[in-house]
């Protein structure tokens, strides 16, 4: 039931239609702030903003009852029913619930291909007749502009500053405060002004096909770890925890996987993960499984530790629901979670911003696919001069734990965005 003393919401009338098919759908989003969803052949891109729902420091990430209030309430004319068609949102969440900038916007226009077809969305208040365009043309596109490259340095924790703060993790952990905790550090850099940020979504959907590659309201990244996805009352998700970087040949990349997957270690810090999703997703869940041993999932530059998880939703739950249950894993987070965040608040001398948080896409039916943030970078795109950026990677610390090896996996988890902005 919606509150009385909220305000309804705008009336949408959303109309999808099949068009030709799009090879190059990224050159329909903004060049200066674009929205991008892609892995392997299916891609989303998204132009301006129709709804836009902001949440303030300390508002937590709960978007569920706005958006079905949204989706309820508006006309939506789509014969493709597709994943990608009709009202969708493009969100990206802040990773502490202390800081600001969780965001899901509504776009006014779509173009998608999945399964080998292609559609355009436009999204429009009810209310707006200034929207004259056809709806069976395609709009505008804008082609790439000029290659960039970054400048890139320390930020707020060196080499040995990071190296102190896993120790301090080591002694936290000693004292029994939390099992596991995920601390990261940053890059800070520089573009020029007037940067085609597509350039950058392109290089790293080239580079990471089977990595969620998004670009949302100014962060930019390509995520090999699935939050959660639900697709017809079905919830997937795959927990990612336990890094080993990739061997120099075959025989070292042989060895380096059998080591990961053979480290008590790595399968500790593995285990505790698995068990923060499946605790978040029960209630809401039947027929919950997972499989009991991790597989090795092998990356460009990385091995992981990875288990699939799947289960049937009892409850209605939407995508919205279930990200506001399970974040912040213990994947990205820790051991009890509350504990971890306060233990990253204590040693972290910087805010992660959406940097480990949610980001993703919901459609009217509370479907979407939703990763978390990481290999990313955030943009500060309201900047006058030059467009400013902060990167962030991240190793989970538990007992047993070496700080320099963890150095070390976070310089192995920074390639993908430091290559992708040279």
């Amino acid at each position: 039931m919606t509150d009385p003393r909220e305000p309804l919401p705008p009336r949408l009338r959303v109309v999808t239609r099949e068009v030709d098919p799009q090879e190059e759908v990224l050159t329909f989003a903004s060049p200066s702030n674009p929205t991008y969803w892609s892995r392997r052949t299916d891609a989303i891109a998204a132009y301006g903003e129709t709804v836009g729902f902001v949440r303030v420091a300390g508002g937590g990430i709960d978007f569920g009852a706005q958006w079905r209030a949204l989706a309820a309430n508006a006309e939506i004319n789509d014969p493709l029913r597709l994943p990608g068609t009709g009202l969708v949102a493009f969100g990206s969440f802040a990773f502490d619930s202390l800081s600001s900038g969780s965001t899901l916007c509504v776009p006014s226009l779509i173009v998608g291909r999945r399964a080998g077809r292609s559609w355009v969305t436009r999204i429009t208040r009810a209310d707006d007749d200034s929207a004259a365009a056809s709806e069976d043309d395609l709009p505008q596109r804008t082609e790439f502009g000029p290659y960039w490259s970054a400048t890139l340095g320390p930020g707020a924790l060196d080499h040995a500053g990071y190296q102190a703060a896993v120790r301090g993790a080591l002694s936290a952990i000693a004292a029994g405060e939390v099992s596991k905790v995920v601390l990261a550090r940053e890059l800070a850099g520089s573009l020029p002004s007037g940067s085609d940020l597509r350039r950058l979504a392109r290089a790293l959907a080239s580079g990471y096909p089977d990595c969620w590659t998004y670009a949302v309201d100014g962060i930019i990244g390509a995520s090999p770890e699935t939050l959660v996805t639900v697709s017809g009352g079905t919830v997937t998700a795959r927990v990612l925890a336990g890094t080993a970087a990739r061997g120099a040949d075959a025989d070292a990349d042989t060895a380096a996987s059998l080591a990961l997957a053979t480290s008590a270690k790595d399968q500790d810090e593995h285990l505790y993960a698995v068990q923060s999703v499946l605790a978040s997703l029960r209630p809401h869940t039947s027929a919950l499984a997972a499989s009991e041993q991790p597989f090795t999932l092998k990356l460009p530059n990385v091995f992981h530790l990875a288990t699939d998880v799947e289960g049937e939703l009892s409850d209605g739950a939407s995508a919205l629901d279930l990200i506001a249950a399970l974040h912040p894993t213990a994947a990205v987070a820790g051991t009890p979670t509350d504990a971890a965040l306060r233990v990253i608040r204590r040693l972290e001398p910087l805010d992660r911003g959406r940097y480990a948080g949610p980001v993703g896409w919901v459609d009217a039916n509370g479907d979407g696919e939703w990763a978390i943030a990481l290999r990313c970078a955030q943009f500060d795109l309201d900047a006058s001069d030059g467009i400013p950026l902060r990167a962030h990677a991240g190793a989970g610390i538990v007992a047993g734990s070496d700080p320099e090896a963890e150095l070390l996996e976070t310089r192995v988890k920074f390639r993908p965005i430091v290559d992708a902005l040279a």
